[in-house]
């Protein structure tokens, strides 16, 4: 009898990057750049001063594991945000709510799924490419798998919306603060300079994203057996045979979650809000909603702490992905790596060395998947390249923002992508599948927009 291959769990799949992490800092020599503290007080790398470390400390086997504990202390704020999200989440479906809410836009929609698709890809992108917002989608998941569902989609059609318009957002930057505007600043442009540009790119990106969640989501359609997890338990949401009627109450509940939502937009963009206001808001929202629908103190506890438990293998696999990144720094191989794939830049014709820029940039997402961090280490190293070889600063920008923004769809250490995937339960073989030739598609279209910049002589 023949067996079918069958991928191991993300969670494994995580551990042997970890390893492969591991080995290079013992096959690669360490090295560093000096860095120096800018005028904005952020400490940025030093083009041309990479040298290789004589006493680097060599990472122990057992280093794999202290890793793990120190990573998921690192990216705490995320796995308590996420934890926070499934409880109060869970309070919310509780009352009945939300499944109401959808049966109400369900009729509303009919059997319109490519508006759904379309109108969902832009907004998320809209709001990442503006705001930089991508951890606060988070909550909007579980929602929009279930509307997916009752539309005949399945789930990675739904995160498919939600991470594809995330993504997209972020590689076409528009005015994204916490990415587009530091590389800006460091690369020593006013930020949000070449504003026209990108708002042009923006769209032909926003469609080749949309047409692909929509061929994928068709297809599902047609053919229920072609979903990329059919047969795979954990991304098959309950199905419900009838869906509650949208009581007095439930609006009550859908209408100050909605206030509560537009109050995290209002304090993201107007007071900086982050991760612990954020979470902090989400537990106000699950106590409020119980008051609402009169559930009891000993059930809103009940409630809230099995959702979060749900999530805890969400938490787990977000602190293995940063675990990868801070095993390759303690290594002290980070720098030795990007060293060596912007060094053969130099020699290269404009157009080819911005294609190479955003190829560099595309890998070097995979070993840091901060945006804000990607920036620090590469930027300072790009823009002067960019300058020896007569391509503008913006276009050095622009390569770094392709290759942060598109890549964060695929990376598995990004934890952000991870989060979401765990709480839909898709694994991320599935997933890999079905974004891998939409990450072709954009990088060649970020290519072709590279080569023009180049041309135009983008700045």
């Amino acid at each position: 009898m023949s067996k079918t291959l069958r991928m191991p769990h993300t969670l494994v799949l995580m551990f042997i990057m970890m390893i492969v992490a591991l080995v290079l800092t013992w096959v690669l020599p360490a090295g560093s750049f000096e860095t120096i503290t800018n005028d904005h007080g952020r400490e940025v790398v030093q083009p041309g001063t990479y040298a290789t470390v004589d006493d680097a400390q060599t990472l122990p086997p057992w280093h794999l594991f202290t890793a793990v504990p120190r990573a998921m202390a690192d990216v705490q704020g995320i796995i308590f945000f996420v934890l926070l999200i499934g409880g109060s989440l869970a309070v919310i479906r509780k009352t009945g709510a939300i499944e109401a809410f959808l049966g109400t836009v369900i009729q509303r929609f009919g059997d319109n799924a490519f508006g759904l698709i379309a109108f969902g890809v832009f907004l998320f992108a809209a709001a990442s490419a503006t705001l930089g917002m991508a951890e606060e989608y988070i909550p909007l998941a579980a929602i929009l798998i279930s509307l997916c569902v009752a539309m005949r989609m399945d789930t990675v059609a739904a995160i498919g919306i939600m991470v594809v318009g995330y993504c997209v957002g972020y590689g076409a930057a528009v005015l994204n603060p916490f990415t587009l505007f530091i590389a800006q600043d460091i690369a020593e442009l006013q930020p949000g300079s070449g504003f026209m540009f990108r708002s042009i790119i923006f769209w032909p990106f926003l469609a080749v994203g949309i047409h692909h969640v929509w061929s994928y989501a068709r297809k599902v359609q047609r053919d229920p057996e072609a979903s990329l997890v059919h047969g795979v338990a954990s991304a098959q949401p309950p199905q419900e045979s009838e869906l509650p009627e949208m009581t007095g109450k439930r609006k009550a509940i859908l209408g100050v979650t909605g206030l509560a939502l537009a109050v995290l937009v209002y304090g993201i963009v107007e007071h900086g809000w982050y991760l612990v206001e954020l979470g902090a808001m989400f537990i106000a929202l699950a106590i409020v909603v119980a008051l609402i629908d009169r559930m009891s103190f000993d059930d809103l506890a009940k409630n809230f702490s099995f959702g979060a438990s749900e999530l805890a293998g969400t938490a787990i696999l977000i602190g293995f992905a940063k675990s990868i990144a801070l095993i390759l720094e303690d290594g002290q191989v980070l720098h030795t790596i990007v060293n060596a794939m912007a060094s053969p830049l130099i020699d290269l014709p404009a157009e080819l060395s911005a294609v190479g820029m955003l190829g560099i940039q595309s890998v070097m997402n995979i070993f840091v998947s901060s945006g804000s961090g990607q920036a620090y280490l590469t930027m300072p190293l790009m823009a002067p390249i960019g300058d020896l070889v007569g391509i503008t600063r913006q276009v050095s920008v622009l390569a770094y923002q392709f290759g942060d923004g598109f890549m964060n769809m695929i990376v598995p250490t990004n934890p952000v992508l991870m989060g979401i995937l765990g709480l839909a339960g898709i694994p991320y073989d599935r997933w890999f599948r079905f974004v891998f030739p939409l990450i072709l598609k954009l990088l060649a279209l970020a290519a072709v927009f590279m080569v023009v910049a180049v041309q135009i002589g983008y700045s």
